[in-house]
């Protein structure tokens, strides 16, 4: 359900996690006739339209593991309409120095932050080294708004936290500080999707729905392990738990006005 009508963007391993890897937004000429596409116009340079796979049954998700993609980077729209996104979301990334523990620290403060405008959100670990938080929507909206939001949001917790946070992009300025990227709220970027593996050690972890509970926890007690999990992991944890990221397919909510 959170691939379902949704352009994707292919991370491939031919070769494994550690051989040559690559990105293709383009689906293959030889995918089979059933695989849906949907066509997006480029945007800067000339040429045919890109067409997107869409991820919308079993067979499909099968084929797209066949070909080694073992990672899955849906869009925050659908495509059905490429203009409007259906979530906000913070991708805190830790710079060279800190770590994952860092990452769900900001995530907390961001919490907290919407929480004062009156806005739920969810959270899932990368599956790397990072924390993303979720704004569910699913209102109308545009991504002229949604990335001010989220890049005015950046900037306050910079501004309150300057020793931890940073919201500028270069790269220089992230080290032992979480980068909050509000950049991928808009229409050609995509972020990792929830419940996908991802390439990143010799050990497979999945990019995982977490509660902020756990969350919490597992920054009180300095538990970097408790912020990964493996595949088996995370099947055991949505039989038990359900989908954590539910909302984020029909909850509705509004940007505040005067924002």
């Amino acid at each position: 359900p959170h691939l379902k009508d949704r352009p994707v963007t292919l991370k491939r391993f031919p070769d494994g996690v550690f051989g040559e890897s690559f990105y293709e937004k383009d689906a293959p000429a030889y995918r089979p006739a059933w695989v849906k596409t949907v066509p997006v116009p480029r945007r800067e340079t000339p040429g045919p339209d890109i067409r997107y796979s869409i991820i919308d049954d079993l067979p499909t998700l099968v084929w797209v593991a066949s070909i080694a993609a073992l990672e899955i980077h849906p869009f925050l729209h659908r495509a059905s309409r490429l203009d409007r996104p259906d979530a906000i979301v913070f991708d805190c990334d830790p710079g060279e120095g800190a770590d994952i523990l860092d990452s769900a620290r900001v995530a907390l403060m961001l919490r907290d932050v919407l929480k004062e405008l009156v806005l739920d959100s969810c959270v899932k670990v990368s599956g790397s080294k990072g924390v993303q938080v979720y704004v569910p929507l699913n209102s109308a909206v545009t991504y002229e708004e949604t990335q001010h939001f989220a890049r005015g949001i950046a900037q306050l917790l910079a501004q309150q936290e300057p020793n931890l946070i940073v919201w500028q992009m270069p790269k220089r300025l992230r080290t032992k500080k979480v980068f909050i990227d509000w950049s991928q709220n808009t229409d050609f970027k995509t972020t990792v999707s929830v419940y996908s593996l991802r390439a990143k050690t010799y050990r497979p972890y999945v990019s995982a729905p977490i509660t902020w509970d756990e969350l919490s926890d597992a920054v009180k007690n300095k538990d970097t392990d408790a912020l990964f999990f493996t595949p088996e992991q995370t099947l055991e944890r949505v039989k038990k738990n359900g989908d954590l990221f539910k909302p984020l397919l029909k909850q509705v909510q509004r940007l505040p006005a005067e924002l």
